[in-house]
């Protein structure tokens, strides 16, 4: 949905004419402002729910997909056409939607990719100075704060023995870094003021496990809570549940599954490893899983639990927002 030039699969309700054609981006919502609201399928890519968006307003009914649903669906050759037939086919089946992301949700999902890009620019960094100064024998141990503290001296010494254009050029490398720690801070910033305005941030970051990031960038992940049927299905969208292999009566567990969006799980994880780790008192179910499990297991678990008790609080806050509003 990102191109100059979508594809379009259409088959006539009435006569059963199958359309297959290309429609340039600028004639997009043209094209659907002229027809009769109908079902339209897509791929849940990045630009997906600003399409959906308009095209609800245009009083279409629109069905987000995830991509390896849609996969399944594609029969020949990998092109435009073959995928928007399968697109055609997928939507037709009962899998389960993708929320559409309201802007505000979108927005908040921007903030966290944009800091999660610029943790990345500063570990690349940290790691290209280390390197750098190992080829003139001056090791450094692991760590953005080691790093802060050894450098004015690790610099003073380089000074005595390296040409001082050299020296000067890792000094404003090393500075670069002060630059995205504000980055990230105002970011953090940020999303620590839409906490403050939304009911749903608050009531999650309450939770045990869950802290300022997890709790925006659940309530924007999620999109509506009552997408899913219960705390398990929203735990199992995570792939926080056990996959499964096997045929007939027999069927094995696995590891977890690890499906959709390793973001959010990547702090689902690291919230209940804290947990577990610094909190004197994490609870019944925490003290049973770390004595019968290993420290993996239960921080899985853990993590599971505090899924389900998220997706029950958005649920009960939406609830209590409509009744609120009638």
């Amino acid at each position: 949905m990102a191109k100059h030039v979508m594809q379009l699969h259409r088959v006539d309700i009435h006569t059963g004419e199958v359309i297959d054609k290309p429609i340039r981006r600028e004639a997009f919502l043209e094209h659907f402002a002229n027809r009769e609201p109908c079902l339209i399928g897509m791929e849940a890519c990045g630009g997906a729910p600003h399409w959906a968006r308009e095209l609800n307003k245009l009083g279409h009914k629109v069905k987000l997909m995830s991509l390896k649903f849609v996969k399944a669906f594609v029969i020949g050759n990998k092109n435009d056409v073959m995928d928007a037939r399968a697109i055609w086919m997928a939507v037709q089946q009962p899998g389960k939607a993708v929320a559409a992301k309201s802007e505000g949700q979108q927005s908040m999902l921007v903030l966290h990719k944009m800091r999660r890009q610029l943790v990345k620019f500063r570990t690349a960094q940290i790691n290209n100075l280390h390197g750098l100064l190992l080829e003139y024998g001056e090791t450094l141990r692991r760590g953005r704060i080691a790093l802060y503290t050894a450098m004015p001296e690790v610099l003073k010494r380089l000074r005595e023995r390296l040409p001082l254009f050299l020296v000067e050029t890792l000094r404003e490398q090393w500075h670069k870094l002060d630059d995205i720690d504000s980055q990230i801070d105002e970011i953090e910033k940020r999303l620590l003021m839409w906490k403050k305005q939304d009911k749903a941030c608050q009531a999650n970051a309450a939770i045990p496990g869950i802290g300022l990031l997890t709790a925006t960038a659940a309530v924007a992940a999620m999109g509506a809570p009552k997408g899913f049927r219960s705390g398990r299905e929203f735990a199992a969208w995570l792939g926080l549940v056990p996959k499964q292999v096997g045929t007939g009566e027999r069927i094995k567990l696995l590891g977890i599954s690890k499906r959709d969006d390793a973001y959010l799980r990547t702090l689902f994880i690291h919230g209940a490893r804290s947990v577990l780790t610094h909190v004197k008192e994490p609870g019944r179910f925490a003290e049973k899983m770390k004595q019968h499990n290993s420290s993996n297991v239960a921080t899985v678990a853990n993590k599971r639990v505090n899924a389900k008790r998220l997706r029950r609080q958005l649920e009960e806050i939406t609830k209590t927002s409509q009744i609120g509003t009638r």
